[in-house]
This record gives structure tokens, sequence and C-alpha cells, in this order.
């Protein structure tokens, strides 16, 4: 039994970021090899961790979105050091790092799995809904001719875009994200105006939808047969809320297979999101 009070706790530097990210590769999470690269451009000071004789043996996420929004992920305990209280301690003292950090009266959220989501309510934390996660091989289909991969000019156009979706601004994040290598990004415009996108990414094991968002039901599921024709052959996991019925509809009419089940929480009001346009959210690690 280790004894807490000793363990070195300090903020994560990349490479200390990409060891926590390899954790979250050996739990089975499935991120993709570049996220770390991502997660820093976010936030460089949003990670922290539990060092025991200089090995990172717990850590997480508490990235700060200019202030007006927190999110709390990426918190693992590595398997040998679990049920000692570090996990504990680690999540309320990262809680409590980040409301230190943000402006008053913004709240943070997080996507807790089932079986942690009475400690997290414990903590402050309220259930808003209900994420599942689907699987789809990727299949040749044929792509809608108003769809076009994602261009340099268009990212003001997408960040604008994005901003209602997620509840505020994430310039930072979404900028080094949609640059990431292994990946593909589509827009569904018509004329000038872009009324959906989407984002699929190489991961551990396939790829992932990250995000979907989509003015309506036909424009998400052109986008989603979009992200399906680029990894043919290949998993492509999509991350619904299930708040969303149209989203059920798409994996269902593509008899998508059901994964797991996350929850997406809040402590203090949630941020004002245009549910009906979230179709695949981008990642349980940050939002």
């Amino acid at each position: 039994m280790l004894d807490i009070a000793n363990l070195e706790f300090q903020r994560l530097d990349l490479a200390g970021l990409k060891s926590l990210v390899g954790l979250a590769i050996e739990e089975g999470w499935n991120p993709g090899p570049h996220d770390a690269d991502a997660f820093w451009s976010a936030d460089p000071e949003g990670f922290y961790g539990f060092y025991h004789e200089n090995e990172l043996i717990a850590g997480g996420a508490i990235v700060s979105y200019e202030g007006a929004f927190g999110f709390m992920g990426l918190f693992i305990v590595k398997q040998d050091y679990r049920a000692q209280g570090i996990g504990r301690k680690l999540w309320y003292k990262r809680r409590d790092m980040l409301l230190s950090r943000l402006k008053e009266g913004a709240s943070i959220g997080m996507d807790g799995v089932v079986a942690m989501q009475p400690f997290y309510q414990k903590g402050g934390f309220e259930l808003a809904f209900r994420d599942q996660r689907y699987e789809k091989i990727g299949l040749a289909l044929d792509i809608s001719p108003q769809i076009s991969p994602i261009e340099e000019k268009d990212i003001p156009d997408i960040l604008r875009y994005d901003e209602p979706c997620f509840g505020v601004p994430r310039h930072r994040f979404m900028q080094s994200w949609l640059s990431l290598p292994d990946r593909w990004t589509f827009k569904y415009s018509t004329g000038n105006e872009i009324q959906g996108y989407a984002v699929v990414r190489k991961v551990s094991s396939g790829y992932k939808i990250c995000p979907l968002f989509a003015d309506h039901n036909e424009i998400a599921e052109a986008l989603y047969r979009a992200c399906l024709n680029a990894a043919v052959g290949e998993p492509v996991y999509f991350d619904i809320p299930l708040v969303n019925q149209e989203a059920v509809n798409i994996v269902k009419k593509y008899n998508a297979k059901y994964v797991l089940e996350c929850g997406r929480m809040y402590y203090s009001h949630p941020p004002e999101i245009d549910m009906k346009k979230v179709y695949g959210i981008t990642t349980f690690e940050l939002g």
C-alpha cells in the first residue's frame, strides 16, 4: 500500500501527456496516435498526474476553454495502483483545480462510464444525456456532390459552425484537430453556406468519427456515408448522444453494432448547445 501523501503531484509536459494517452491505449479506450498533440494545443496547462518513483501512475485532463468552460477527461489510474484512494484524491484535486482556472459561474463537463457515474454525482456532477458508441465496418458508398474536403479557407466558417454545437469557442483545439495526420475532413455546403461537417481520424483500432455536426438528418446521413467510405474495410466508431433521436435512427438504419455507453455529465449548468445538430460527439477525453 502506497503512502498517498508522498506521491508527487505535478503538471504533465507533452511527454507526460503522451504517456497518459498511452495508458488510455492500454485501457482499451482507443485514442488516436496523434491525439496528444491536439489535446496539448487545446490547453498546455490542462493535464496533471501523480508520480511514484518518477513513474506516472495516475492522471487526467482539466482543460479550460478560455475560462468559459472546462472539461475533465483521460482519468486513469494504473491497474496496480487502484483501490488505494489514489483515484479519489486525484479526481477531487483535479475538479477543484479546474474550478479555480475557470471564470465565475463556468461549468465543467465530462463523459463518465456508467459504473463511475454515482461517484461523479457525489462530486457534484449531474447526468445530462447518455452517449453510446457504435461500430460499423467502412464500405464503399455513393457520396453526395455537396460534400467536399475541408480546406484551409473553410476553417473560419467551420469554427463558427462548431461553436453552438460545442457550446463555447474551442479554436486552438479545432485548428489542430482538423490538421491531424491520418484523418479525413468533410463539409456539406450549399453555395457558400456550410450546413454540416465531420472528421474521421485513425485511432488505435480502426477509425472514429469525431465529430459529426449537421443542420438536419439528411445532411448527417450524407456525412456519415462519407466517413464510412473513407475507411473501407476498417471498423468505424461513432459516439452518438441518445437525446438526438435522428442520430439513433442513423446507426439503426446502417445496422451499426453497439459497443459501449457513457454519460455526459456537468458540474453546474450545462453550456448552451444546439443538440439537434450534434449527431456525433468529438471525443470523450475533451468533449
